[in-house]
């Protein structure tokens, strides 16, 4: 996979506001990000111009989506409450049995690769976060993907897409060099990810051998990869509230 014409893709996303007319002209996220001031505060703006990992959006309402703006950011210590709150929503009281929670229990997010989007009143409306994970005994290093959560009044609006360019487009960046989840190919495969290279590596746990799908940054990563995928991540202390 050309992850360089991958990565264009995701940083450079064309949007639409919601306020044109459905012929308007596509402008890149830059121009976005201007307009967008208006609807948020100075502290929001001002994350934003500080870093290179702030996307906009606006959601055309002619496509079916929610005509609505939102923000993807770093996640912050403070968003904890707000982002299980969302996932419970989202999935259920039944997301802490699956086998990915066994990679994830215990542990940070892998050093910089942990987002929310934002609406215009701030409120959190997206998540997702990346793990470290080593593939089988000695194996590897590479990242789980997951939980990928949209509140559930906003599904098909775009936020779960531009969460996950945003995210693989992050971890190419920071060096990773494969990206794990289990999921839904069809769903997944439009961001590249198969089962094609997975076949000889396994969860800690039950889980569908056809849903746990991969992603190469780096191509021959995943060559002779094999075995149960290990938590490799940093621990959280005692003291820590980062979940």
């Amino acid at each position: 996979m050309d992850m360089a014409n991958f990565i264009v893709e995701g940083a450079a996303r064309r949007v639409i506001s919601p306020l044109e007319g459905e012929m308007a002209a596509q402008r890149p996220e830059g121009v976005v990000a201007r307009e967008a001031q208006a609807l948020y505060n100075t502290r929001k703006v001002a994350a934003a111009e500080a870093s290179p990992s702030v996307a906009f959006g606006d959601i055309f309402p002619s496509r079916r989506e929610i005509a609505r703006a939102f923000v993807i950011l770093a996640e912050g210590a403070g968003d904890m409450q707000a982002r299980e709150a969302l996932l419970d929503r989202a999935m259920g009281p039944m997301r802490r049995r699956k086998s990915s929670e066994k990679l994830r229990r215990g542990r940070r997010p892998s050093e910089g690769l942990a987002f929310v989007a934002r609406d215009p009143s701030d409120e959190i409306v997206g998540t997702v976060r990346l793990w470290d994970v080593t593939l089988g005994e000695n194996g590897p290093a590479a990242l789980l993907l997951g939980p990928l959560a949209v509140e559930p009044g906003l599904k098909s609006g775009g936020i779960g897409s531009a969460l996950m360019r945003h995210a693989i487009a992050e971890a190419a960046r920071l060096g990773h060099g494969a990206i794990l989840l289990v999921g839904d190919a069809p769903y997944y495969g439009r961001f590249g990810f198969s089962a094609d290279r997975t076949g000889s590596l396994a969860m800690p746990g039950p889980y569908e051998r056809h849903r746990l799908l991969a992603l190469e940054l780096k191509d021959g990563l995943l060559d002779g990869a094999k075995g149960t995928i290990r938590a490799a991540g940093r621990k959280v202390k005692a003291l820590d509230f980062v979940a």
